[in-house]
């Protein structure tokens, strides 16, 4: 989950593109990898304004239960 969400932000990072729909589905039994398909598109300023910069995602706090369909992450900005 955090190597996911992790390249989620290297590709904002570097090419701007903003995740606007995600599938996600767990692998394995207990869950050790995920499938995903994002579609998105790129920034906009005029569309999308800009509040606060996230700066990595970690491991505190995290809490993933594919079983519910949930996850909880904590990100540093």
């Amino acid at each position: 989950m955090v190597a996911f969400l992790s390249e989620l932000l290297l590709l904002h990072e570097t090419e701007a593109f903003l995740v606007r729909d995600a599938s996600v589905r767990s692998v394995g039994t207990p869950p050790t990898a995920l499938v995903a398909s994002v579609r998105g598109e790129p920034f906009d300023p005029d569309r999308h304004p800009a509040r606060v910069e996230v700066k990595a995602v970690t491991y505190h706090g995290l809490v993933f239960d594919p079983g519910r369909g949930r996850a909880r992450v904590i990100v540093d900005i």
